[in-house]
């Protein structure tokens, strides 16, 4: 596999942390076969495309425990490939956060967040081991917003102390109670392809309903979100705290959550999947076609 050293080190820095879980522990998945149409939150609808499996919710989590990750109980699913020469995986969640106003999309400012989170990650390394110090290198993809299709997407680039490079993309839509979350796992080479796959494939699958579009909004029923977008880009901390506690402590903060450390485990996900999904391969996908509510 291309990414196999790649997988390795990130195998390491989660034993590090006495996060990866043996693969005894693993319970059995059920893949959502390829045509099936999945309904989510009674929100969203998803037809699996073609190639790919789905898990639900639960089984999202199962696998996230099984490779280490913590799950965020936000997941409505995630989707995988069958092909064997494809390297990636996408987990989808939903966050019930109110509506995000979008009046600040022309005033994020890139270039302050960025340096925001060198200085927070520099100062959290200082509390761990040098080999298990990681750096911010810059943005892969800067953030940026589409008004017509209300998609913020960016991708933030990281390095460890022996120059390994990781990053996860991520493409967030906002709708009338809150926001869906693609992150796409993959690796620096083949981003720009598999982005393509994303949009492509999944979300030309994936149905916001009728009453819950970002244009269906209510002002007069609705809950509106405490934050705007650089809020959405900073986790949802809300740019109320960032006014009051400054972009340094509110990244140190989001970094004690372990944003940082999700991002790397939720990076060994892929191989690890892969590995277990190629058993499946040979015989196919999961007799269990079964389709299940991801809530």
């Amino acid at each position: 596999m291309r990414k196999q050293a790649w997988l390795s080190f990130f195998m390491v820095f989660l034993l590090s942390f006495g996060m990866l879980l043996p693969v005894s522990a693993e319970q059995k998945l059920n893949y959502v076969e390829p045509g099936t149409k999945v309904e989510m939150e009674r929100k969203f609808s998803f037809t699996v495309p073609e190639n790919m499996v789905y898990l639900n919710k639960e089984d999202t989590i199962k696998m996230e425990q099984q490779t280490g990750d913590i799950p965020t109980n936000d997941e409505i699913g995630s989707v995988l490939p069958i092909e064997e020469n494809q390297d990636w995986v996408l987990f989808m969640e939903y966050v019930d956060s109110g509506h995000i106003s979008d009046d600040e999309q022309n005033e994020i400012d890139a270039d302050a967040l960025l340096q925001s989170y060198k200085d927070g990650t520099e100062e959290a390394n200082k509390q761990r081991k040098p080999e298990e110090q990681f750096h911010v290198v810059g943005w892969n993809v800067k953030p940026a917003y589409n008004a017509a299709t209300h998609e913020l997407e960016y991708s933030m680039l990281l390095e460890t102390e022996s120059k390994e490079k990781f990053l996860n993309y991520k493409l967030q839509i906002l709708t009338r109670t809150g926001h869906v979350s693609f992150i796409l796992v993959t690796d620096q080479a083949n981003l720009e392809k598999d982005k393509q796959t994303l949009r492509a494939s999944i979300l030309k699958n994936f149905i916001v309903k009728e009453g819950n579009r970002y244009s269906d909004f209510d002002a007069k029923t609705d809950k509106v979100a405490e934050y705007g977008l650089t809020g959405l880009i900073l986790g949802g901390l809300g740019l109320a705290a960032a006014k009051k506690l400054g972009f340094l402590a509110l990244i140190l903060a989001f970094a004690k959550k372990g944003w940082i450390l999700i991002v790397v485990a939720i990076g060994a996900i892929g191989g690890l999947v892969k590995k277990l999904l190629g058993k499946k391969d040979k015989a196919g996908p999961s007799d269990s076609n079964e389709d299940r509510p991801s809530a």
